[in-house]
């Protein structure tokens, strides 16, 4: 990108128009980042139980920081260009990122190279489903224990089989509108980061109050209706706070001129408050 010699800062403004921007460029790292929450169980569960949890969690920590700083910082570096230069503007606007990525390393770049950087790009961006497809064998068997007679790896291949079918002609006819839905359905791990936390730390007290030998057994689990009360209250605030292309919410569109994106913040606040108003009501009814 330096190479290029379109790369510009910008304007370093501030105000309400300034504060809407950065949250709602925040929302999007948030939604981004925390997708690790609901997926983390599926890969500690394979650490040695001596090692210890400070270790885990400043390696997980670490893990995920570094690179997602890295490549954010690159990534906004990046999309600079399109303002400053009419070329990577338009290479964006007529094949998204991929273009945006050709312009910055091959036109008047890296050439011969930057092409053979922009391949390998684009097949890295498979590894972004493993993860999924990985714990899609997993999440699969929670709906059904019978479910469980069927090696994971079958349920991997199936669901790569059905990313594919859908992505193809997704990308083709619709890509802006995946895109924008991806953007929408992210609230929900803030959420989730809010029901999770509370349990965690206020029910459970810790990692001392759970029974593993539990976790498929039904009667033994929580019944879920303070979770999903308050996982509808989290979207409520969601939709309240949420400042995407297919909405605004009333209370994002109050933050300066384009809006500010509250929507993860509203989310996680409303979940937070119905669930530890309800759960202790929860307990006493059914005791667990």
């Amino acid at each position: 990108m330096g190479k290029s010699g379109a790369f510009t800062y910008g304007t370093m403004g501030s105000g309400p128009t300034e504060a809407g921007n950065v949250l709602s460029f925040g929302a999007t790292i948030y939604g981004y980042a925390t997708g690790w929450t609901s997926l983390a169980s599926d890969y500690t569960v394979y650490m040695n139980k001596r090692v210890s949890r400070p270790k885990i969690y400043l390696s997980v920590l670490g893990g995920l920081n570094f690179p997602l700083i890295l490549t954010m910082t690159l990534g906004a570096a990046c999309a600079t260009g399109t303002v400053s230069t009419p070329s990577f503007a338009e290479n964006y606007e007529k094949n998204s990122i991929g273009g945006l990525f050709f312009s910055i390393l091959v036109d008047n770049s890296l050439h011969g190279f930057g092409q053979f950087c922009v391949v390998l790009l684009a097949l890295s961006t498979v590894s972004n489903n493993t993860p999924n497809l990985y714990s899609f064998g997993l999440s699969i068997q929670s709906l059904w224990d019978k479910f469980k007679l069927i090696p994971r790896i079958v349920w991997t291949v199936v669901a790569a089989g059905a990313s594919l079918a859908i992505s193809i002609p997704g990308y083709i006819y619709f890509e802006v509108i995946i895109d924008n839905f991806m953007n929408l359905i992210g609230y929900w791990l803030a959420i989730y980061s809010a029901i999770s936390l509370s349990e965690h730390f206020f029910y459970k007290k810790g990692f001392s109050g759970y029974n593993p030998d539990a976790y498929d057994t039904p009667s033994l689990l929580p019944v879920g209706l303070a979770a999903g009360f308050a996982f509808a209250c989290g979207i409520a605030g969601a939709i309240l706070g949420m400042n995407q292309i297919w909405w605004q919410g009333p209370l994002a569109g109050k933050i300066g001129e384009f809006g500010g994106d509250i929507g993860s913040i509203l989310g996680f606040s409303f979940a937070f408050v119905a669930f530890n108003l309800t759960r202790k009501f929860e307990l006493n009814r059914f005791g667990r």
